[in-house]
């Protein structure tokens, strides 16, 4: 393994967190908090590191998969320490594992949460917390690949973008891999502030928009207030629920929009999908709590909201949705299995991999009626290859033996199997809120810390797509990485001795 490089990327990483956390350190003395110090206290060191990284630059660029998939695990377990500090320093989240939880579902855009009221948090911390949302949402990786020159050849950057992008597979909108990531930031970055400013003439104030939106452009859905999303009018609250679907999407129907190929957007099967669960979704829970509510356009609202919170896996909320009927629930339970579009900011399985699956077993039935046909499983009219059906099976497989084997370790906390179930597949598919006891009403705070560093590695596994975080847990990695150290030790011991 490329050890040089692993280190390079990875301090890269830890100076651009000092400076992301140069940002709740400004709201801090803007609103004249004491709370700057623990800021300040845990950014310099970062950005010290950074610096120093960017004059130790690696001699051998050349990095695979392996390497792109250690990095990825890597630097969000780094964000997610380091990212907790300023919460646990400042004491506002006295616990670290604790604070470690608050930041992980930050960062994976989760939005699950430990605190019993928010509203004591300093505008800093709240504004940190959105934050985590904004960065985790397109991928720090992403990032860097939009801002350094990373050397190494197309190949290498692309096996850094797989890694973390999620989806069963990554495309390039323009010739050179680092433009697509500075279009799918343009793109990000452009509806974030698109919101921004709609929220503002909706009657947020400038905090509660920029919170909002940063929140909602990462599908995160941290609130600022105890209510979520629940205390703004309703202009606010269609606002809200329209960018939760937005950002679900996958973000090549936005480039193949501004960019002229208005018919490859429409083709898309996967948006096609996201569009007809969305909408069929919204008209099965509006005549199901249509009784409840006090009119049609409430119902409309409330079920449109949720629909969108879940499926984009944002998880605001805008009603106690765990108290909704039956059918209601089961609709929203299985959506968050599903989720949002594979290459959107959004969580869960993704609805292109439904879409595969459906495709692979109606191939599988044909091929049992007619043995001799020869029939290629297609996307968008494009071929899909066998290694990509190939690691979509694998990928559901793996999906599924984490969550049960996470639902059998939570169960030893003695509680109700709604709760349990709903909180795995919550924290896995990164939505937040889940029923019963974590319910949008509710937090994860009684679960015992053992159950707390299971969730982490759900949250974490669901952002990445399950594998560079598996990667970090076997042994080979960690035998590749010590035995070139220690070659390197005997090479210079070797030439020592000769000297």
């Amino acid at each position: 393994m490329n050890t040089s490089v692993i280190r390079f990327i990875l301090g890269y990483v830890v100076g651009f967190l000092g400076l992301f956390l140069m940002l709740p350190i400004m709201v801090a003395l803007i609103y004249h908090e004491d709370v700057w110090i623990y800021y300040a206290v845990v950014a310099f060191p970062c950005l010290i590191i950074g610096i120093l990284n960017s004059y130790f630059r690696p001699k051998k660029f050349v990095f695979y998969l392996k390497e792109g998939f250690f990095c990825t695990g890597a630097s969000w377990v780094a964000l997610s320490v380091i990212g907790a500090l300023p919460l646990r320093l400042s004491g506002e989240i006295p616990h670290y594992v604790d604070a470690l939880f608050e930041a992980v579902s930050g960062f994976t855009t989760t939005g699950a949460s430990i605190l019993d009221n928010v509203e004591l948090l300093t505008h800093a911390s709240l504004f940190w917390r959105s934050f985590t949302h904004f960065v985790g949402g397109m991928g720090v990786l992403v990032f860097l690949l939009t801002v350094i020159p990373l050397a190494g050849g197309e190949g290498s950057q692309f096996n850094l973008m797989k890694a973390e992008s999620p989806g069963p597979s990554v495309g390039k909108l323009v010739p050179k891999l680092k433009n697509t990531a500075q279009m799918l930031y343009l793109i990000y970055i452009g509806l974030t502030l698109l919101e921004f400013i709609l929220l503002l003439i909706a009657g947020m104030t400038p905090f509660e928009a920029i919170n909002t939106s940063i929140a909602t452009a990462g599908t995160g859905g941290f609130g600022i207030y105890a209510n979520s999303i629940a205390g703004f009018n309703v202009a606010c609250q269609w606002i809200v629920a329209i960018f939760m679907f937005i950002f679900g999407v996958n973000f090549n129907f936005y480039y193949y929009l501004l960019f002229h190929h208005a018919r490859d957007a429409f083709r898309m099967e996967e948006v096609k999908m996201y569009t007809a669960l969305t909408v069929g979704s919204i008209g099965i829970i509006t005549i199901n709590i249509l009784n409840s509510s006090a009119n049609l356009f409430e119902a409309v609202t409330k079920a449109a909201f949720q629909v969108t919170s879940i499926q984009s896996s944002t998880g605001f909320s805008t009603a106690d949705f765990a108290q909704w009927p039956q059918t209601s629930r089961c609709v929203l339970v299985l959506l968050m299995f599903i989720g949002a579009c594979a290459g959107s900011t959004g969580g869960g399985i993704k609805v292109s991999r439904f879409v595969l699956m459906g495709k692979a077993v109606h191939k599988e039935l044909i091929s049992y009626i007619h043995p001799r046909s020869v029939r290629k499983t297609r996307m968008d009219g494009k071929p899909v290859n066998h290694d990509t059906i190939r690691s979509n099976n694998v990928f559901f497989g793996t999906f599924m033996l984490i969550f049960f084997v996470s639902v059998f370790a939570l169960s030893f906390e003695d509680l109700d199997f709604s709760t349990i179930f709903t909180a795995v597949i919550a924290t896995m598919s990164n939505i937040g809120p889940g029923l019963s006891m974590v319910g949008p009403a509710a937090n994860f705070a009684f679960f015992s810390d053992f159950s707390k560093i299971i969730l982490i590695f759900d949250m974490l596994a669901g952002r990445l797509e399950l594998f560079p975080i598996l990667m970090l847990f076997h042994p080979n990695i960690w035998t590749d990485l010590f035995k070139k150290r220690r070659c390197k030790e005997l090479k210079h011991a070797g030439k020592v001795l000769k000297k």
